[in-house]
């Protein structure tokens, strides 16, 4: 979708030339600046009180050393970071990353996105992502948690119950969220619930690690319904095998579809049964090897080297739940091609701006990553809240809260959709439902 406002084509300019070398984080305001052109005719109070000028820039970025040791008593360096991006409708919310691919553009597009996401869910929660250069691959579990101590020695001084609240995301999962809540614990002398996904014995919430994967298929399916059909009897293919691909998968399956791929930063399996999930919990969840492993238990089964070539699969429903820009143009016009009808992000800007006009152009129905995967962050705002009242609710009432933030997120996507004259393109109304909260917070709260 192109940028015809001359408003906010002068601001992206602007945006880009202030943010040099960061194409993710350009990438993320551009998808969000092309469906905000009908808000921006009609809320000229917006334009006025400068809230798009400072919604594209960070309340606060943080940038620190990170020394630790290695097992053979070697010093490394890695830099840390933090970006608070918008505390408008609560504290900062979003997840630690921890791959070699982090930098500032990248964890600053992470936050951007994080804002919208975050409104969406109802829940009282603002913008924020943090995150380091550190790769958890091939390292022992002292020297993750010589990592991590180190990490949160700085980070603790800028994070907080009502301030901050980080949560996992890749490469973070419960062992570095224990090591770092341990670090906090320590250093600060309190138990707060100042981190997410935690451990279930040390104020965990049920359902958390269930929570995005089932999140995005309660969204899907949602959508699916509002356009007359459902998951049951179609093929889907699901990139990635972590807990939120696993569990998408797992979802899936239970609504009916029958997933036949899925694949690692290495590659993909192809199984047309059907995949054994049980076999691909025992590799990525207890073994913790490659996918590739997964033809030990299902001979029959393809496996490929390269990720790209999932998509060459042909299917009903693709769910992107590996990466940023795993789906380019290329990849998206070959689903087209073999039947898609359905792509949904599970991931975070899984599909590049060529691929999502693609999705569009074609008329499939298209689930945003910032609505579709909002379930993650939604369950760790109910964790914070089970924290805080120092309760601890069954999985089935996280669940069925989840399904129910899920619906509401669907509905306030098609609403907003249908309400600025674009209905059924759920990018739009998500970006645009997402923006107007934040934005109403912002204006009420003044010139901050």
């Amino acid at each position: 979708m192109a940028i015809k406002n001359a408003y906010l084509l002068d601001l992206l300019a602007r945006t880009e030339k202030r943010n040099p070398g960061e194409p993710e984080f350009i990438q993320a305001v551009t998808e969000v600046f092309s469906t905000l052109e009908p808000v921006i005719e009609k809320r000229q109070d917006l334009v006025d009180a400068g809230v798009l000028e400072r919604i594209v820039e960070p309340e606060r970025q943080i940038i620190f050393r990170v020394p630790w040791v290695d097992d053979n008593g070697k010093p490394h360096v890695n830099r840390g970071f933090r970006v608070q991006y918008n505390s408008a409708i609560g504290p900062y919310k979003g997840g630690i990353r921890l791959h070699p691919s982090v930098n500032i553009g990248i964890i600053k597009f992470l936050g951007f996105e994080q804002v919208f996401k975050n409104s969406l869910t109802t829940l009282p929660m603002g913008g924020g992502k943090g995150g380091s250069d550190f790769d958890p691959k091939g390292k022992s579990d002292n020297e993750i948690m010589n990592f991590c101590q180190s990490f949160m020695t700085e980070l603790c001084r800028h994070i907080g119950a009502d301030l901050d609240v980080p949560a996992g995301d890749i490469g973070t999962g419960a062992r570095e969220i224990g090591y770092m809540f341990g670090q906090y614990k320590r250093i600060r002398n309190e138990w707060v619930g100042v981190l997410t996904g935690k451990g279930l014995n040390y104020g965990g919430s049920l359902a958390r690690k269930e929570a995005t994967g089932y999140g995005l298929c309660y969204f899907t399916n949602e959508m699916l319904q509002a356009n007359g059909t459902s998951f049951e009897g179609k093929t889907v293919l699901v990139s990635g095998s972590g807990n939120v691909a696993i569990y998408a998968c797992e979802k899936a399956t239970e609504y009916g579809a029958k997933v036949v791929a899925m694949s690692d930063s290495n590659g993909y399996i192809y199984d047309k049964d059907g995949i054994d999930l049980k076999a691909v919990k025992q590799i990525k969840e207890v073994e913790r090897k490659r996918i590739k492993e997964y033809l030990n238990y299902r001979p029959n089964a393809e496996y490929h080297e390269g990720c790209k070539g999932i998509w060459t699969i042909p299917c009903d429903i693709a769910l992107p739940c590996a990466t940023q820009n795993e789906i380019d143009g290329e990849s998206a016009k070959i689903l087209v091609k073999n039947g898609c009808k359905v792509v949904s992000e599970g991931a975070n800007m899984p599909s590049t701006p060529e691929a999502i006009d693609t999705y569009l152009t074609s008329g499939l129905l298209y689930g945003p990553a910032k609505a579709a995967n909002a379930g993650g962050v939604a369950t760790s705002g109910l964790e914070m809240s089970q924290n805080s009242i120092r309760l601890s609710w069954s999985f089935e009432e996280v669940d069925e809260k989840l399904h129910n933030i899920m619906k509401s997120i669907f509905k306030a996507c098609d609403e907003a959709s249908k309400e600025y004259g674009m209905p059924g393109n759920y990018m739009a109304g998500a970006n645009i439902a997402g923006f107007i909260k934040v934005a109403e917070a912002m204006k009420a709260q003044g010139n901050v």
